[in-house]
């Protein structure tokens, strides 16, 4: 298994920037591919950006190079750094891990962690 928590989240004007970590534990991260997601009040969960096992990148076309997803696999963590904040960026930001890039139904979800950002 792949327990996943998430943190970094936070309040934070529009402009601003957060790093989110996604932290695994077990000692079979190396082997999966993890995303980030994000659900937004009343709108359905959406994929945000995606790294393989390999680090090999991909991002929503919303993100439109504000996000950037990267792994350090001698922790077991994957970040999500967001720059230049929106208030539409305002979610709960997931992080999942599925050994083959299945994001329509990942292994294991996070919890979440709570991204607000003010006008």
């Amino acid at each position: 298994q792949v327990p996943l928590v998430e943190s970094g989240g936070g309040l934070v004007q529009a402009g601003g920037s957060l790093r989110l970590s996604c932290a695994a534990s077990g000692r079979t991260f190396i082997r999966y591919d993890m995303g980030w997601f994000r659900q937004a009040p009343q709108k359905q969960r959406e994929l945000v950006a995606t790294i393989t096992s390999g680090g090999r990148t991909n991002y929503a076309n919303f993100v439109k190079g504000r996000f950037t997803i990267s792994r350090d696999n001698a922790k077991n963590t994957v970040f999500l750094q967001i720059d230049s904040l929106k208030p539409e960026d305002t979610a709960v930001y997931y992080c999942a891990a599925d050994l083959f890039a299945r994001w329509n139904e990942p292994d294991y979800w996070g919890q979440g962690t709570q991204v607000t950002v003010s006008s």
